[in-house]
């Protein structure tokens, strides 16, 4: 839909959005810039940028909405909906469960605690670790190949590279994620080789974004599968379902139950300080500021996407 002088919602985003972020841009002191991968602890502390697209490609954007960063853990998202499309639900829940899990996301804990040891959701990184084990592909070469090609397309971006740094930091300093690679190698939940799996795991991690890329694959999940743009659908409906639920119940880490409540958005969040959230059958919306509370969320970003959802009534509750 295009807008008209009387679409009052995007004359206000477009009119308001600038002073929005400088009033959400206070908020970058009140969190951490994450340092335990060592490449990330360079980003600028001081970064607030939005960017909100709608069906028609039109965009509202303010702040540093041009800076670049990697995707993270918003990656787990569309790795996600790419396994269910390559093994279909079936398989893919033979892996990893459908639950919130109330820990921090690289925990270990429920692993050994719960019957049947598989992975609480795909979104902790355990179960994004199972998840990429199911790309389709006969190493991890292949796998991550068919990965940036997908990301590409959901991005309209051919450009979409991985960051070669942020690459190394996460593989140099990632002994949790192979312990819990080890340990779900051992429940038999992977039946790849650790090395390979956690090289496409990493690789995701560090696909290259900025805030419009970002909006752009949000837009696609907001329209249920369908790029709204080309007129294209790249998702089969129920795979953007599933992906959608876990967003609400695990896509802001163990702070989700809280986002819901005051933001009551579709939202997946990254330690690079990236936001994904959108308003479903409406627009994209992409963010990003690098310090993050304890919870492993953008302390800016979210406080940003709670004026909005204020604002405009879009909370889906």
């Amino acid at each position: 839909m295009s807008h008209n002088p009387h679409d009052q919602t995007w004359k206000q985003l477009t009119d308001h959005l600038g002073e929005w972020v400088t009033e959400s841009k206070k908020h970058t002191t009140d969190g951490h810039v994450a340092s335990y991968i060592p490449e990330l602890a360079n980003a600028p502390a001081e970064i607030l940028g939005i960017c909100i697209m709608d069906a028609s490609g039109s965009i509202a954007a303010a702040g540093d909405s041009n800076f670049r960063f990697t995707l993270q853990s918003i990656s787990k998202v569309f790795t996600l909906i790419l396994a269910l499309m390559d093994n279909g639900e079936a398989a893919v829940f033979s892996k990893v469960g459908m639950e919130p899990t109330g820990d921090d996301f690289n925990s270990m804990l429920k692993l050994e605690l719960v019957e049947p040891g598989i992975p609480f959701n795909p979104l902790i990184n355990a179960g994004a670790i199972a998840i990429s084990s199911l790309i389709a592909g006969k190493d991890s070469t292949e796998q991550i190949a068919r990965i940036l090609t997908f990301f590409r397309e959901i991005a309209d971006n051919p450009s979409l590279e991985i960051n070669a740094a942020v690459y190394k930091s996460e593989s140099d300093t990632a002994h949790r994620n192979r312990s819990l690679a080890y340990f779900l190698k051992d429940n038999g939940v992977l039946d790849c080789e650790v090395d390979d799996v956690l090289r496409t795991y990493f690789s995701h991690c560090s696909i290259e974004v900025d805030c419009t890329d970002l909006a752009r694959m949000a837009l696609v999940l907001a329209h249920n599968g369908v790029d709204p743009i080309r007129h294209q659908r790249l998702i089969p409906r129920r795979f953007v379902q599933i992906a959608k639920t876990f967003m609400f119940t695990c896509g802001m880490y163990n702070a989700s139950g809280e986002f819901a409540m005051n933001v009551g958005l579709p939202a997946k969040s990254g330690v690079s300080g990236s936001i994904l959230s959108m308003v479903p059958g409406q627009y994209g919306i992409g963010v990003v500021s690098p310090p993050l509370n304890r919870k492993g969320n953008s302390t800016a970003g979210v406080h940003l996407l709670g004026k909005l959802s204020q604002e405009f009534d879009w909370s889906l509750f």
